[in-house]
């Protein structure tokens, strides 16, 4: 891969992941329930999620799933569920502490955590479609495919860590802020709103639309 393909494919990733979407509310979410450092441990899940994606749209899953009405229907639906559900679990959190970093009892487990960050990338079916129409850009079929796809992976994940951990630690920060129950019950239904539209979209999200 030539450097001005890269450095091209860099740029894209960089717009890609600093757009609001699912993955940025679910950082902030875990920056203001668990604080920073332990807060990364969501985008960590993200990135197992993202590297799924990846790996779908490499060996030619992801173009079936885009193909086959039936299953892109399943996965994204499945999708929906799962954001419309943390949507409306965030905004019953209401003005408890629990997304306070020093909310001890009620913080998460790594584990949760982790899974919480792979599901809320590995159930969008919108990415895999998207991802199906901005890697072959990059890619070169005369050269070997598996070294391409390992370089395009490596930045697109090192690229999402950075702009996540951003999200992450921006939510770290202003949770000091919040420290009134008004303040996190708003700051708890605003991020309630935001998983619930990232749902909506989804929802209303066709392939080509």
């Amino acid at each position: 891969m030539s450097l001005d393909l890269w450095f091209a494919f860099l740029v894209a990733c960089g717009a890609i992941s600093v757009s609001p979407g699912a993955g940025a509310v679910a950082s902030m979410t875990s920056g203001l329930r668990n604080g920073m450092p332990r807060g990364l441990v969501t985008a960590i899940g993200q990135q197992f999620g993202l590297t799924l994606q990846i790996v779908v749209v490499g060996i030619g899953v992801g173009a079936a799933i885009a193909a086959s009405p039936l299953a892109f229907e399943l996965v994204r639906w499945g999708g929906v569920v799962y954001l419309a559900w943390l949507g409306i679990r965030q905004w019953r959190a209401g003005a408890r502490l629990e997304g306070l970093a020093d909310s001890r009892a009620m913080a998460q487990s790594g584990g949760a955590m982790v899974l919480r960050g792979f599901l809320v990338n590995a159930s969008n079916p919108k990415a895999t479609v998207f991802m199906l129409a901005v890697l072959p850009q990059f890619i070169d079929p005369s050269m070997a495919l598996a070294p391409q796809y390992l370089v395009l992976a490596a930045t697109m994940i090192g690229v999402d860590i950075v702009v996540m951990a951003g999200y992450t630690g921006l939510a770290a920060q202003l949770a000091r802020f919040w420290r009134e129950p008004r303040h996190l019950a708003m700051a708890n239904r605003v991020l309630g709103l935001l998983f619930v539209a990232a749902a909506v979209l989804l929802a209303v999200y066709r392939p080509g639309g």
